[in-house]
Formats: C-alpha cells, structure tokens, sequence
C-alpha cells in the first residue's frame, strides 16, 4: 500500500522494470494494453521533439539516422588533427572503473574537467555545434550526455556469458549512445550491432511489445524482466527486419545509436583492447520540453560522473556497486601488464 503511489507515478517515467514494479509488469493491466500505451506515447512524444530539432542536424546524418537507427560518421575529426588527438588521449592518466560481463572487460573514465583541461582538443571536439546537434536530435532532447573514455579489453578470461552479446533493445523508449572510436574495429574485434530500422515502432514491433508484456517476468531471464528485453535472431523476420549488421569501421569514425532498436556488441574471436569515447543519454520520454536539464548546465554535466560513482560507493550496501576501482592509469593496459 505504502509504494502504491511510488509504483503509479513511475508510469510516467522512464521506469521499465517489470519485475520491481508490479504496476508497471501486470499480466491483466498489460493484457489490456498499458506496456502498449507506454511505449505508443513515448514514441509519439520523441518523433514530436526531434521534429523540432530536425533543423539543427545535417540532412545526410539525419537521414541515415531516420532510415536505419543509427548513423556512421567517417573522419569525424580532421584526419590531419586525429593523430594528434588520439596520442593525447591515449597518453592520459586518470582515475579508471572496471567491470567484467563473461569475458569481456569494460573500462570506463571520466571525462571530466581535469581531463578536458588536460586535452583542450577534447574538450573542442565534444563542443562541435555540428556533434551536439545530432546528439540531442538522437537523444531528442537537448541534454549534454555523460561522456567516457573506454576501453573494452576483450578474451579477459571469465565463463559466464556477456549479457551485451545478445541481441536487445535498451528499454521500451528512445535514447542515445554514442562511440568516437580511436582505432579500427574489425569482426574480429567484436564490432558493434545493430539491426537496420529496428527503433522504429511499426505495427509488427507493437504487436512483440505486447506479447512480452505478458510474459511472468520471474520465469524469463533477468534483464528481459528489468526492462532491457532480448530478442532472438530468428524472431526479427516477424516485425519484417533483416538480420543485425556488423558496423566494421577504421578509426577516427563515429557511430551514433537509438538503443531502442535492436543492437549488441558482437563477439570478439581474439584477445585486445580496443578505447573509444563512448557517450550517453536517456530522459523521461514522456517530457514535451527539449531542454530544461539543470545536469546539463556548464560546471555540472562535466562533473556528473564522479557523483553518481561516489553515490552509488556510498549506496552500494543497498543498490550495489558494479563499477570497481581500477587505479590511476591509462586506458590501455601497458605492455608489461602493469597499471597505476
């Protein structure tokens, strides 16, 4: 009774768990159309905030976007300009967290002020009015995204499966990431993917979206029941999608993403580490303004990280901490194995 208004109101909100809210993972409201009505308004409410920051965005970035869900940008930075950019980055030193999904090893770093200080170049590029503008258009709100350095160091031992070599959307509605990659990223190398077209929410999609609505969320696998559904490959010809692409690109290229579509990080068939700047945003979707983001304001958004990772420190007996302490370092592990 006490969480009652707690489980409501988070109706209108980006909460997706169907396990953790019974309101929102109720087999009876479900059958009667509510995780249908959620993501029909959600999507309406995007398409309606990007309309109006279409203008902003290059017609050939924002079409590509428009058609397939994604967008792939090569020579993103002046070519002239990116070796210089990419030794700069590469040879910085910062405060570094590390988690670990099956064999693959995520590394994260801020980039925070000490580090757009350190690297003004950096600090140029992620100010591109040109950048920003699809990023918010992708977003479809105009929110600064939080901003990484990572490093994915693939073949780093572990049995359990990674989560993030499954075929899924990210929740039920629109949001951005972002990868600037630093060097070449081959099949091998276990490339982003992604399933062309698949963020828009045609009638075959709406009609998936209801019948895994009703599915008991304590009998399927846990991220599916918390809101980040997996899907099968063989289950994409039903919503009249081809199979996921292989976004194989040189360095120096960026790749911008709506993880409401169907996407995963591929397998990596060899040991490596591989560093991108990686970026994301996610708001309420159901918000009819475009800005507004007070975490976005110059002086906080470059500093928005290191709270929430000394939050959740502090929160970690209650909420857990995946991100663990991972040194002072580089973002590559040097060649004698050690680090800072």
């Amino acid at each position: 009774m006490l969480m009652a208004p707690v489980w409501l109101v988070q109706l209108v909100t980006g909460a997706k768990s169907f396990l953790d809210n019974p309101v929102i993972g109720s087999h009876r409201l479900n059958r009667r159309g509510l995780h249908v009505w959620r993501v029909r308004l959600a999507d309406a409410m995007c398409r309606w905030r990007r309309r109006r920051l279409a203008r902003h965005v290059r017609d050939d970035w924002r079409a590509a976007f428009d058609r397939d869900g994604f967008v792939v940008i090569p020579d993103i930075v002046p070519p002239e300009q990116f070796a210089a950019l990419r030794t700069a980055i590469l040879g910085y030193e910062g405060e570094a967290r590390e988690m670990q999904q099956g064999d693959a090893i995520t590394r994260r770093m801020a980039i925070d002020p000490q580090m757009l200080s350190a690297i003004p170049a950096l600090r140029d590029l992620l100010a591109r009015r040109d950048i920003m503008a699809l990023h918010h258009y992708v977003a479809s709100y105009r929110t600064t995204p939080l901003h990484y350095l990572q490093t994915i160091v693939s073949k780093a031992g572990g049995s359990d499966p990674d989560p993030q070599e499954t075929l899924h959307a990210d929740s039920f509605h629109s949001s951005l990431k972002s990868w600037l990659f630093l060097n070449p990223v081959t099949e091998e190398d276990g490339p982003f993917t992604y399933v062309a077209g698949s963020h828009r929410f045609t009638a075959e999609r709406l009609k998936w979206e209801h019948g895994r609505s009703l599915a008991d969320p304590r009998a399927i696998d846990r991220l599916s029941a918390r809101g980040s559904p997996r899907i099968a490959v063989e289950a994409l010809g039903s919503m009249g999608l081809a199979g996921p692409e292989k976004v194989t690109v040189p360095g120096n290229t960026l790749v911008v993403a709506d993880t409401v579509g169907f996407h995963a990080r591929g397998p990596s068939t060899r040991a490596g580490e591989r560093v991108e700047i990686w970026s994301y945003a996610r708001r309420n979707p159901f918000l009819p303004w475009l800005g507004g983001d007070l975490l976005s304001l110059p002086g906080i958004a470059e500093r928005r990280i290191g709270w929430l990772w000394a939050a959740r420190d502090r929160l970690e007996r209650w909420i857990g901490q995946p991100w663990k302490p991972a040194g002072h370092r580089e973002a590559l592990t040097p060649q004698d194995g050690s680090a800072n």
